[in-house]
């Protein structure tokens, strides 16, 4: 069975040294996709290197969580603060969001203004994914799919990390938890399913966030599964706090570094697997499953 990569850099547009770690992983050929955050402070910068980075394939990084609102914060209350910001408590506010109708309303303009600001960059929707993997709440998925089928939503990624890795740092805590995930994630992919909305069959970089050094990377290579696999990191050229407070244990540049290592790049060159984006890897795996075109024919 044919294996397909992808490997995403999320928070695009967070900090200009995001940004900059991103143009450095696409040029270097490492890094295919970055996940755009529309609202937040560096995210013009973002969107113009995007531009001249015709390899790099760029999705929206929906924000409902730890981060800025798009839509004024008067018009949002309930979802940010007179700062515009949405704060970090997802359990209360997953209870909100699913017991209080007004405070989805808010939420379904605020998921939209996301989607319509990321349509006026003018650049290709490659994905859409959530920050802090949040649309693993039934409430928040069931509103991005339906207000993303105004935009053409190619895909989404749906947070599913082979136990082995989750597990891999010998926490039975985070072990524990990618377990306790796994009736969500089986309703994420069944709804996916029936909405026709392609996605990813496994994802690495839950449990080592902030922490995706060269070795980790290496690990993951050597045993990448047949199928879609995405990677996803947090690359900048600063660490830590310097990115966001919320971050202050993120090794970011360590991240940057695995993605430039030569023994990284070689280890992909190496593994044979067919690289992209997601409209990429989706649209090659079904030209290889109907048997009309070979990968290398669709590139």
């Amino acid at each position: 069975m044919q294996k397909y990569l992808i490997v995403t850099a999320d928070d695009f547009g967070l900090h200009p040294a995001v940004n900059e770690a991103v143009e450095q992983a696409s040029r270097a050929g490492a890094l295919t996709a970055a996940s755009l955050m529309v609202a937040a402070p560096a995210a013009a910068d973002a969107i113009r290197r995007a531009h001249e980075l015709p390899g790099l394939r760029v999705g929206l990084h929906v924000v409902l969580a730890d981060g800025r609102a798009m839509l004024a914060p008067e018009l949002i209350p309930d979802v940010a603060d007179r700062a515009g910001r949405m704060n970090s408590r997802m359990f209360v506010n997953g209870l909100r969001f699913f017991a209080f109708p007004g405070i989805r309303r808010q939420l379904e303009a605020e998921i939209r203004a996301q989607f319509a600001a990321f349509a006026r960059t003018g650049l290709a929707l490659d994905h859409v994914n959530v920050h802090k993997h949040f649309h693993l709440h039934p409430t928040l998925l069931e509103m991005l799919l339906r207000i993303g089928q105004d935009y053409g939503v190619p895909a989404v990624r749906v947070p599913d990390e082979p136990f082995w890795f989750a597990a891999r740092s010998g926490s039975w805590f985070t072990g524990g938890s990618a377990a306790l995930l796994a009736p969500w994630i089986a309703l994420m992919k069944r709804r996916l399913h029936n909405a026709h909305i392609p996605h990813n069959d496994r994802l690495f970089g839950i449990a080592a966030s902030g922490a995706m050094d060269e070795s980790t990377l290496l690990a993951i290579l050597e045993r990448l599964p047949p199928g879609v696999t995405e990677i996803y990191l947090h690359p900048a050229t600063r660490s830590g706090s310097e990115i966001a407070a919320s971050m202050s244990q993120y090794r970011h540049a360590e991240e940057l570094a695995a993605l430039l290592s030569p023994r990284v790049r070689a280890a992909i060159a190496a593994g044979g697997a067919y690289r992209g984006g997601y409209a990429d890897v989706m649209r090659a795996r079904t030209a290889l499953g109907s048997g009309t075109r070979s990968l290398e024919e669709s590139t």
